[in-house]
């Protein structure tokens, strides 16, 4: 779990903000140390800020706690406790009560090895701190854009023909160190990087046999140590099979981790597919499928008699990339993932149950065998396009007994929903609206919301509809035959 004393933004040298000409800030004692980082600014003028300092903080004082005759005695009290709390530096302000800073003020900051700045009468606190959290927004932007770019990366060298080496490569390049893995009975696949000598070696070995499943207890999903300035973690692949990632790298931070998960999770689904040769019976499923094989033929090939189709879309309106795309599979349990436009399509076993992920709007079908998938992939849409109109995180297409069609033969079934529907059926977004909005019991707003379209939108197309179809929408039975046309295959 993330410190919750620590705060989600990057933290800034105290270097940086002494480069910053325009607040004029002087260090007058204490180490210049280019290790000293911020977290945030507070400011006091309590004689003991302990009980309210975290850590990290650059706090700013102009004095005002200050008695008068105060001796070495106090300041030595008052840095000792500002240093015991944690703080990073601290900040007096010169004027309006002090015309300099205190001599013995400054003889305790370099006694007790605190960094001192001066505050110049021209620059107030606020200053100080906006200027501080200009330098958060600017590293976590540039923080943001390594992520991506190295999500970027990653994703491309899995799609190249020798996957598990290219995944580690860029890892490697991207955390600036070395990327290990292990196999299941701990022996070193694949590594790029830097070698970092032997003693790291043993060290991250020892630390994969950590997190590799035992079956006798439960292991951790990762583990961390630092060994001659190095920060190791071993990361225990999804895929249950027992390998293993290891990184070496001279730091560890929050996009350093994002990094080394996103690679996890697709060196997982690669060494899953290698290991248990699934990947080349889909490869053959693939194949066979190309040169004319019907899927019924080639399921067998895949392992499972029946499927589910899920319908994934993210929540926003980000649209999914392939490394979110292969995530999500990874977390349904199935490497069969297709990216279409803003839907991801996930093929899942119909032993696997499929729960709702965060971060994703779910639309599940009925388990189908082969020869219905098609029937089972518009099930997944219509339940996710509710799903989305309803702000459900996850629905299912329930399954029923004998309905109504099944009272009709498909063939005359077919033929009146062609007719019935004739007047509409070149144009697709109608035939969409029309369907989504008597779906949706003739909602406007959920049609929009499902649609990803204006309310006023689905009120020309559905009114457009009614004119085409010479029908009267507002009428049940008219809207009663009209899904049943609509639903008919």
């Amino acid at each position: 779990m993330p410190d919750p004393t620590v705060p989600p933004t990057p933290s800034v040298p105290l270097d940086a903000l002494l480069a910053r000409a325009d607040l004029g800030l002087r260090r007058i004692a204490g180490p210049a140390d280019p290790a000293v980082v911020l977290h945030w600014a507070h400011t006091s003028e309590m004689a003991d800020p302990y009980p309210y300092l975290l850590g990290g903080e650059l706090l700013l004082s102009a004095g005002v706690h200050i008695p008068d005759g105060a001796g070495a005695g106090y300041f030595d009290a008052y840095v000792s406790r500002i240093v015991a709390a944690g703080g990073a530096a601290l900040g007096f302000g010169v004027a309006p009560v002090h015309d300099t800073v205190p001599g013995a003020l400054v003889e305790a900051c370099e006694m007790h090895g605190l960094p001192l700045l001066e505050v110049p009468p021209r620059t107030t606190f606020s200053a100080v701190a906006r200027a501080l959290w200009q330098l958060m927004a600017q590293a976590r932007t540039a923080e943001l854009r390594r992520v991506t770019e190295a999500q970027q990366s990653l994703a491309t060298a899995a799609a190249r023909p020798n996957p598990v080496p290219s995944v580690l490569q860029q890892l490697a390049r991207r955390l600036g160190g070395r990327a290990v893995l292990y196999g299941p009975e701990g022996t070193r696949i694949a590594a790029a990087g830097p070698d970092p000598g032997e003693a790291v070696r043993t060290a991250l070995a020892k630390l994969a046999e950590v997190v590799r499943p035992s079956g006798e207890e439960p292991s951790p999903a990762s583990a961390s140590d630092t060994v001659t300035g190095l920060r190791l973690v071993a990361h225990a692949l999804g895929n249950g099979e027992g390998f293993v990632l290891g990184t070496a790298a001279p730091q560890r931070d929050a996009g350093d981790h994002t990094i080394a998960s996103v690679a996890a999770v697709l060196l997982s689904l690669l060494t899953g597919e290698r290991h248990s040769g699934s990947g080349a019976g889909r490869s053959s499923a693939l194949v066979r499928l190309l040169l004319g094989a019907a899927p019924a033929e080639v399921a067998p090939l895949l392992g499972e008699d029946r499927w589910r189709v899920v319908h994934g879309r993210p929540d926003g309106r980000v649209a999914p990339d392939p490394v979110a795309a292969s995530a999500l599979g990874a977390a349904l349990g199935s490497s069969l993932v297709d990216v279409a436009g803003e839907v991801v399509r996930v093929l899942v076993p119909d032993g696997r149950t499929v729960e709702r992920v965060q971060g994703w709007t779910l639309g599940v079908s009925t388990a189908a065998s082969p020869r219905d998938w098609p029937a089972a992939d518009t099930q997944a849409a219509r339940a996710l396009a509710r799903a989305r109109a309803t702000r459900t995180p996850l629905l299912r297409h329930g399954d029923r007994p004998a309905a109504l069609t099944d009272l009709v033969s498909p063939a005359e079934a077919a033929a009146h929903a062609r007719a019935l529907l004739a007047p509409i059926e070149q144009s697709p977004a109608l035939v969409d609206t029309l369907r989504t909005w008597l779906s949706l019991h003739g909602s406007w707003d959920r049609t929009a919301v499902a649609l990803d379209v204006h309310r006023n939108t689905v009120r020309q197309r559905v009114a457009r509809c009614a004119a085409l179809l010479d029908a009267d929408l507002d009428d049940p039975d008219v809207r009663m035959e009209l899904w049943f046309a609509l639903r008919t295959p």
